[in-house]
């Protein structure tokens, strides 16, 4: 088997020349196996390195496909990593959490072979098995220079206590934290978090607002049925616990600078987050510059209840003249407003004018609402949105799939 040994050359290993038809095709095929491919690669990984054990949950029931399968992915498109490694800079900050160091790469990347070489049979030729080390080998290059500069100036994982809860809904809860070091974000970008009430289980959640002068963020949960973490942080937690927080993390949602357009923003439940972080920094710019960002933001839910912030969207869409805001009611006929699938309402009824629109979600309504507004002559380039964890529908606010560069970004999480 060729040696995976995550070289910390400059820049990005990958070559033109690799095979990205075939890297593609042969995870295909290993994906189809299910299950199986799961088992046999952590048991291959935890047998030839039990050390590692301890770095995953104790419960592996929710966890088990999501580091096989994001590795697999992001590993497939490392072309288009090479365009921009940012994201995946981003991401081998964001491992520092789960203290994973420089010689943890190369034992996962033998796991990922061996699991590879034994479903494929003959299919699994030197030239497969030598595209898919360089490709892995370019990858994790990236993540660990990444994490070995960023040891230089910033923490593994920032502290944070709760100063405030409240419950909005029967299943949402809101959290305001404080972190004890300065935690350097942009609104739009999330964190993984981790009470200690879940130890070594992270999920991603985005503060659902713009950097604020006291460093306080706002956390949207929403208990999902199962969700050891959501219900976890919107019942139990209670102000002056604390929390970890990886480190920001997310491209999609993060406006330039010198962002002028306008904005298309979708939300389904509480995917509301990002976006209200947006059009708080969008508010900010409009008062003290008077420049415009029009912004048109749909919020979809099953239920009325289920509109925790419509009473502050209302009154801030009231106040400011760039901003609409459209609530839409799934599971109530008798909702006088805009009924239905988020995604097919803001497709019937809005026409699309060069916008960005951003869509932020559960798996299903992000890959949903995307279709929809591809139908109705959005174009591809035109749509945002983001995936934190495979998109396992566990306790992640922003559950959602893919980014800039067309890559679907999904964390290579060891948790």
């Amino acid at each position: 088997m060729p040696q995976l040994h995550c070289c910390l050359g400059t820049g990005m290993s990958w070559q033109p020349g690799m095979d990205i038809p075939a890297l593609r095709d042969s995870w295909s095929s290993v994906q189809k196996v299910g299950d199986e491919a799961v088992l046999y690669f952590y048991s291959h990984l935890f047998m030839a390195h039990p050390e590692v054990r301890e770095m995953f949950p104790v419960s592996m029931t929710t966890q088990r496909g999501r580091f096989f399968a994001a590795l697999g992915h992001i590993v497939t498109n490392v072309d288009r990593i090479g365009a921009d490694p940012t994201f995946i800079q981003q991401l081998g900050r964001d491992h520092r959490k789960f203290q994973v160091v420089a010689d943890h790469y190369p034992a996962a990347g033998a796991s990922l072979l061996a699991t590879l070489q034994y479903f494929l049979g003959a299919s699994w030729t030197d030239g497969l098995a030598a595209t898919w080390a360089e490709a892995y080998n370019a990858v994790a290059g990236i993540m660990i220079m990444a994490a070995d500069k960023d040891n230089e100036s910033a923490p593994a994982w920032w502290d944070a206590q709760v100063i405030a809860t409240e419950r909005r809904t029967i299943d949402i809860g809101l959290l305001r934290i404080r972190p004890t070091q300065p935690y350097p974000y942009i609104a739009g970008q999330s964190m993984a978090v981790q009470t200690p009430l879940r130890p070594r289980l992270w999920r991603y959640y985005t503060p659902a607002n713009a950097p604020r002068p006291d460093g306080t963020l706002d956390l949207h949960v929403q208990i999902v049925a199962g969700g050891q973490v959501s219900a976890a942080l919107a019942r139990t937690v209670a102000v002056g616990d604390m929390l970890r927080l990886g480190a920001p993390i997310g491209t999609a949602f993060a406006l330039p600078t010198d962002f002028r357009g306008n904005l298309l923003l979708v939300a389904g439940g509480t995917g509301l987050a990002p976006m209200t972080a947006l059009i708080e920094q969008l508010d900010e710019r409009w008062r003290d510059t008077g420049e415009v960002t029009n912004v048109n933001l749909f919020h979809g839910v099953r239920t009325q209840q289920n509109l925790y912030d419509h009473t502050f969207l209302c009154e801030l869409a009231r106040t400011r003249p760039w901003l609409d805001y459209t609530p839409v009611i799934s599971d109530d006929p008798a909702y006088p407003g805009a009924r239905g699938p988020v995604g097919t309402v803001v497709a019937q009824n809005y026409r699309w004018r060069g916008e960005t629109a951003l869509i932020c979600g559960s798996t299903m309504m992000v890959a949903h609402t995307a279709s929809e507004l591809r139908r109705a002559g959005v174009p591809a380039s035109a749509l945002r949105f983001e995936n934190f964890d495979g998109g396992h529908p566990d306790d992640s606010t922003p559950q959602t799939s893919a980014a800039p560069a067309g890559i679907a970004h999904e964390v290579t999480t060891w948790q």
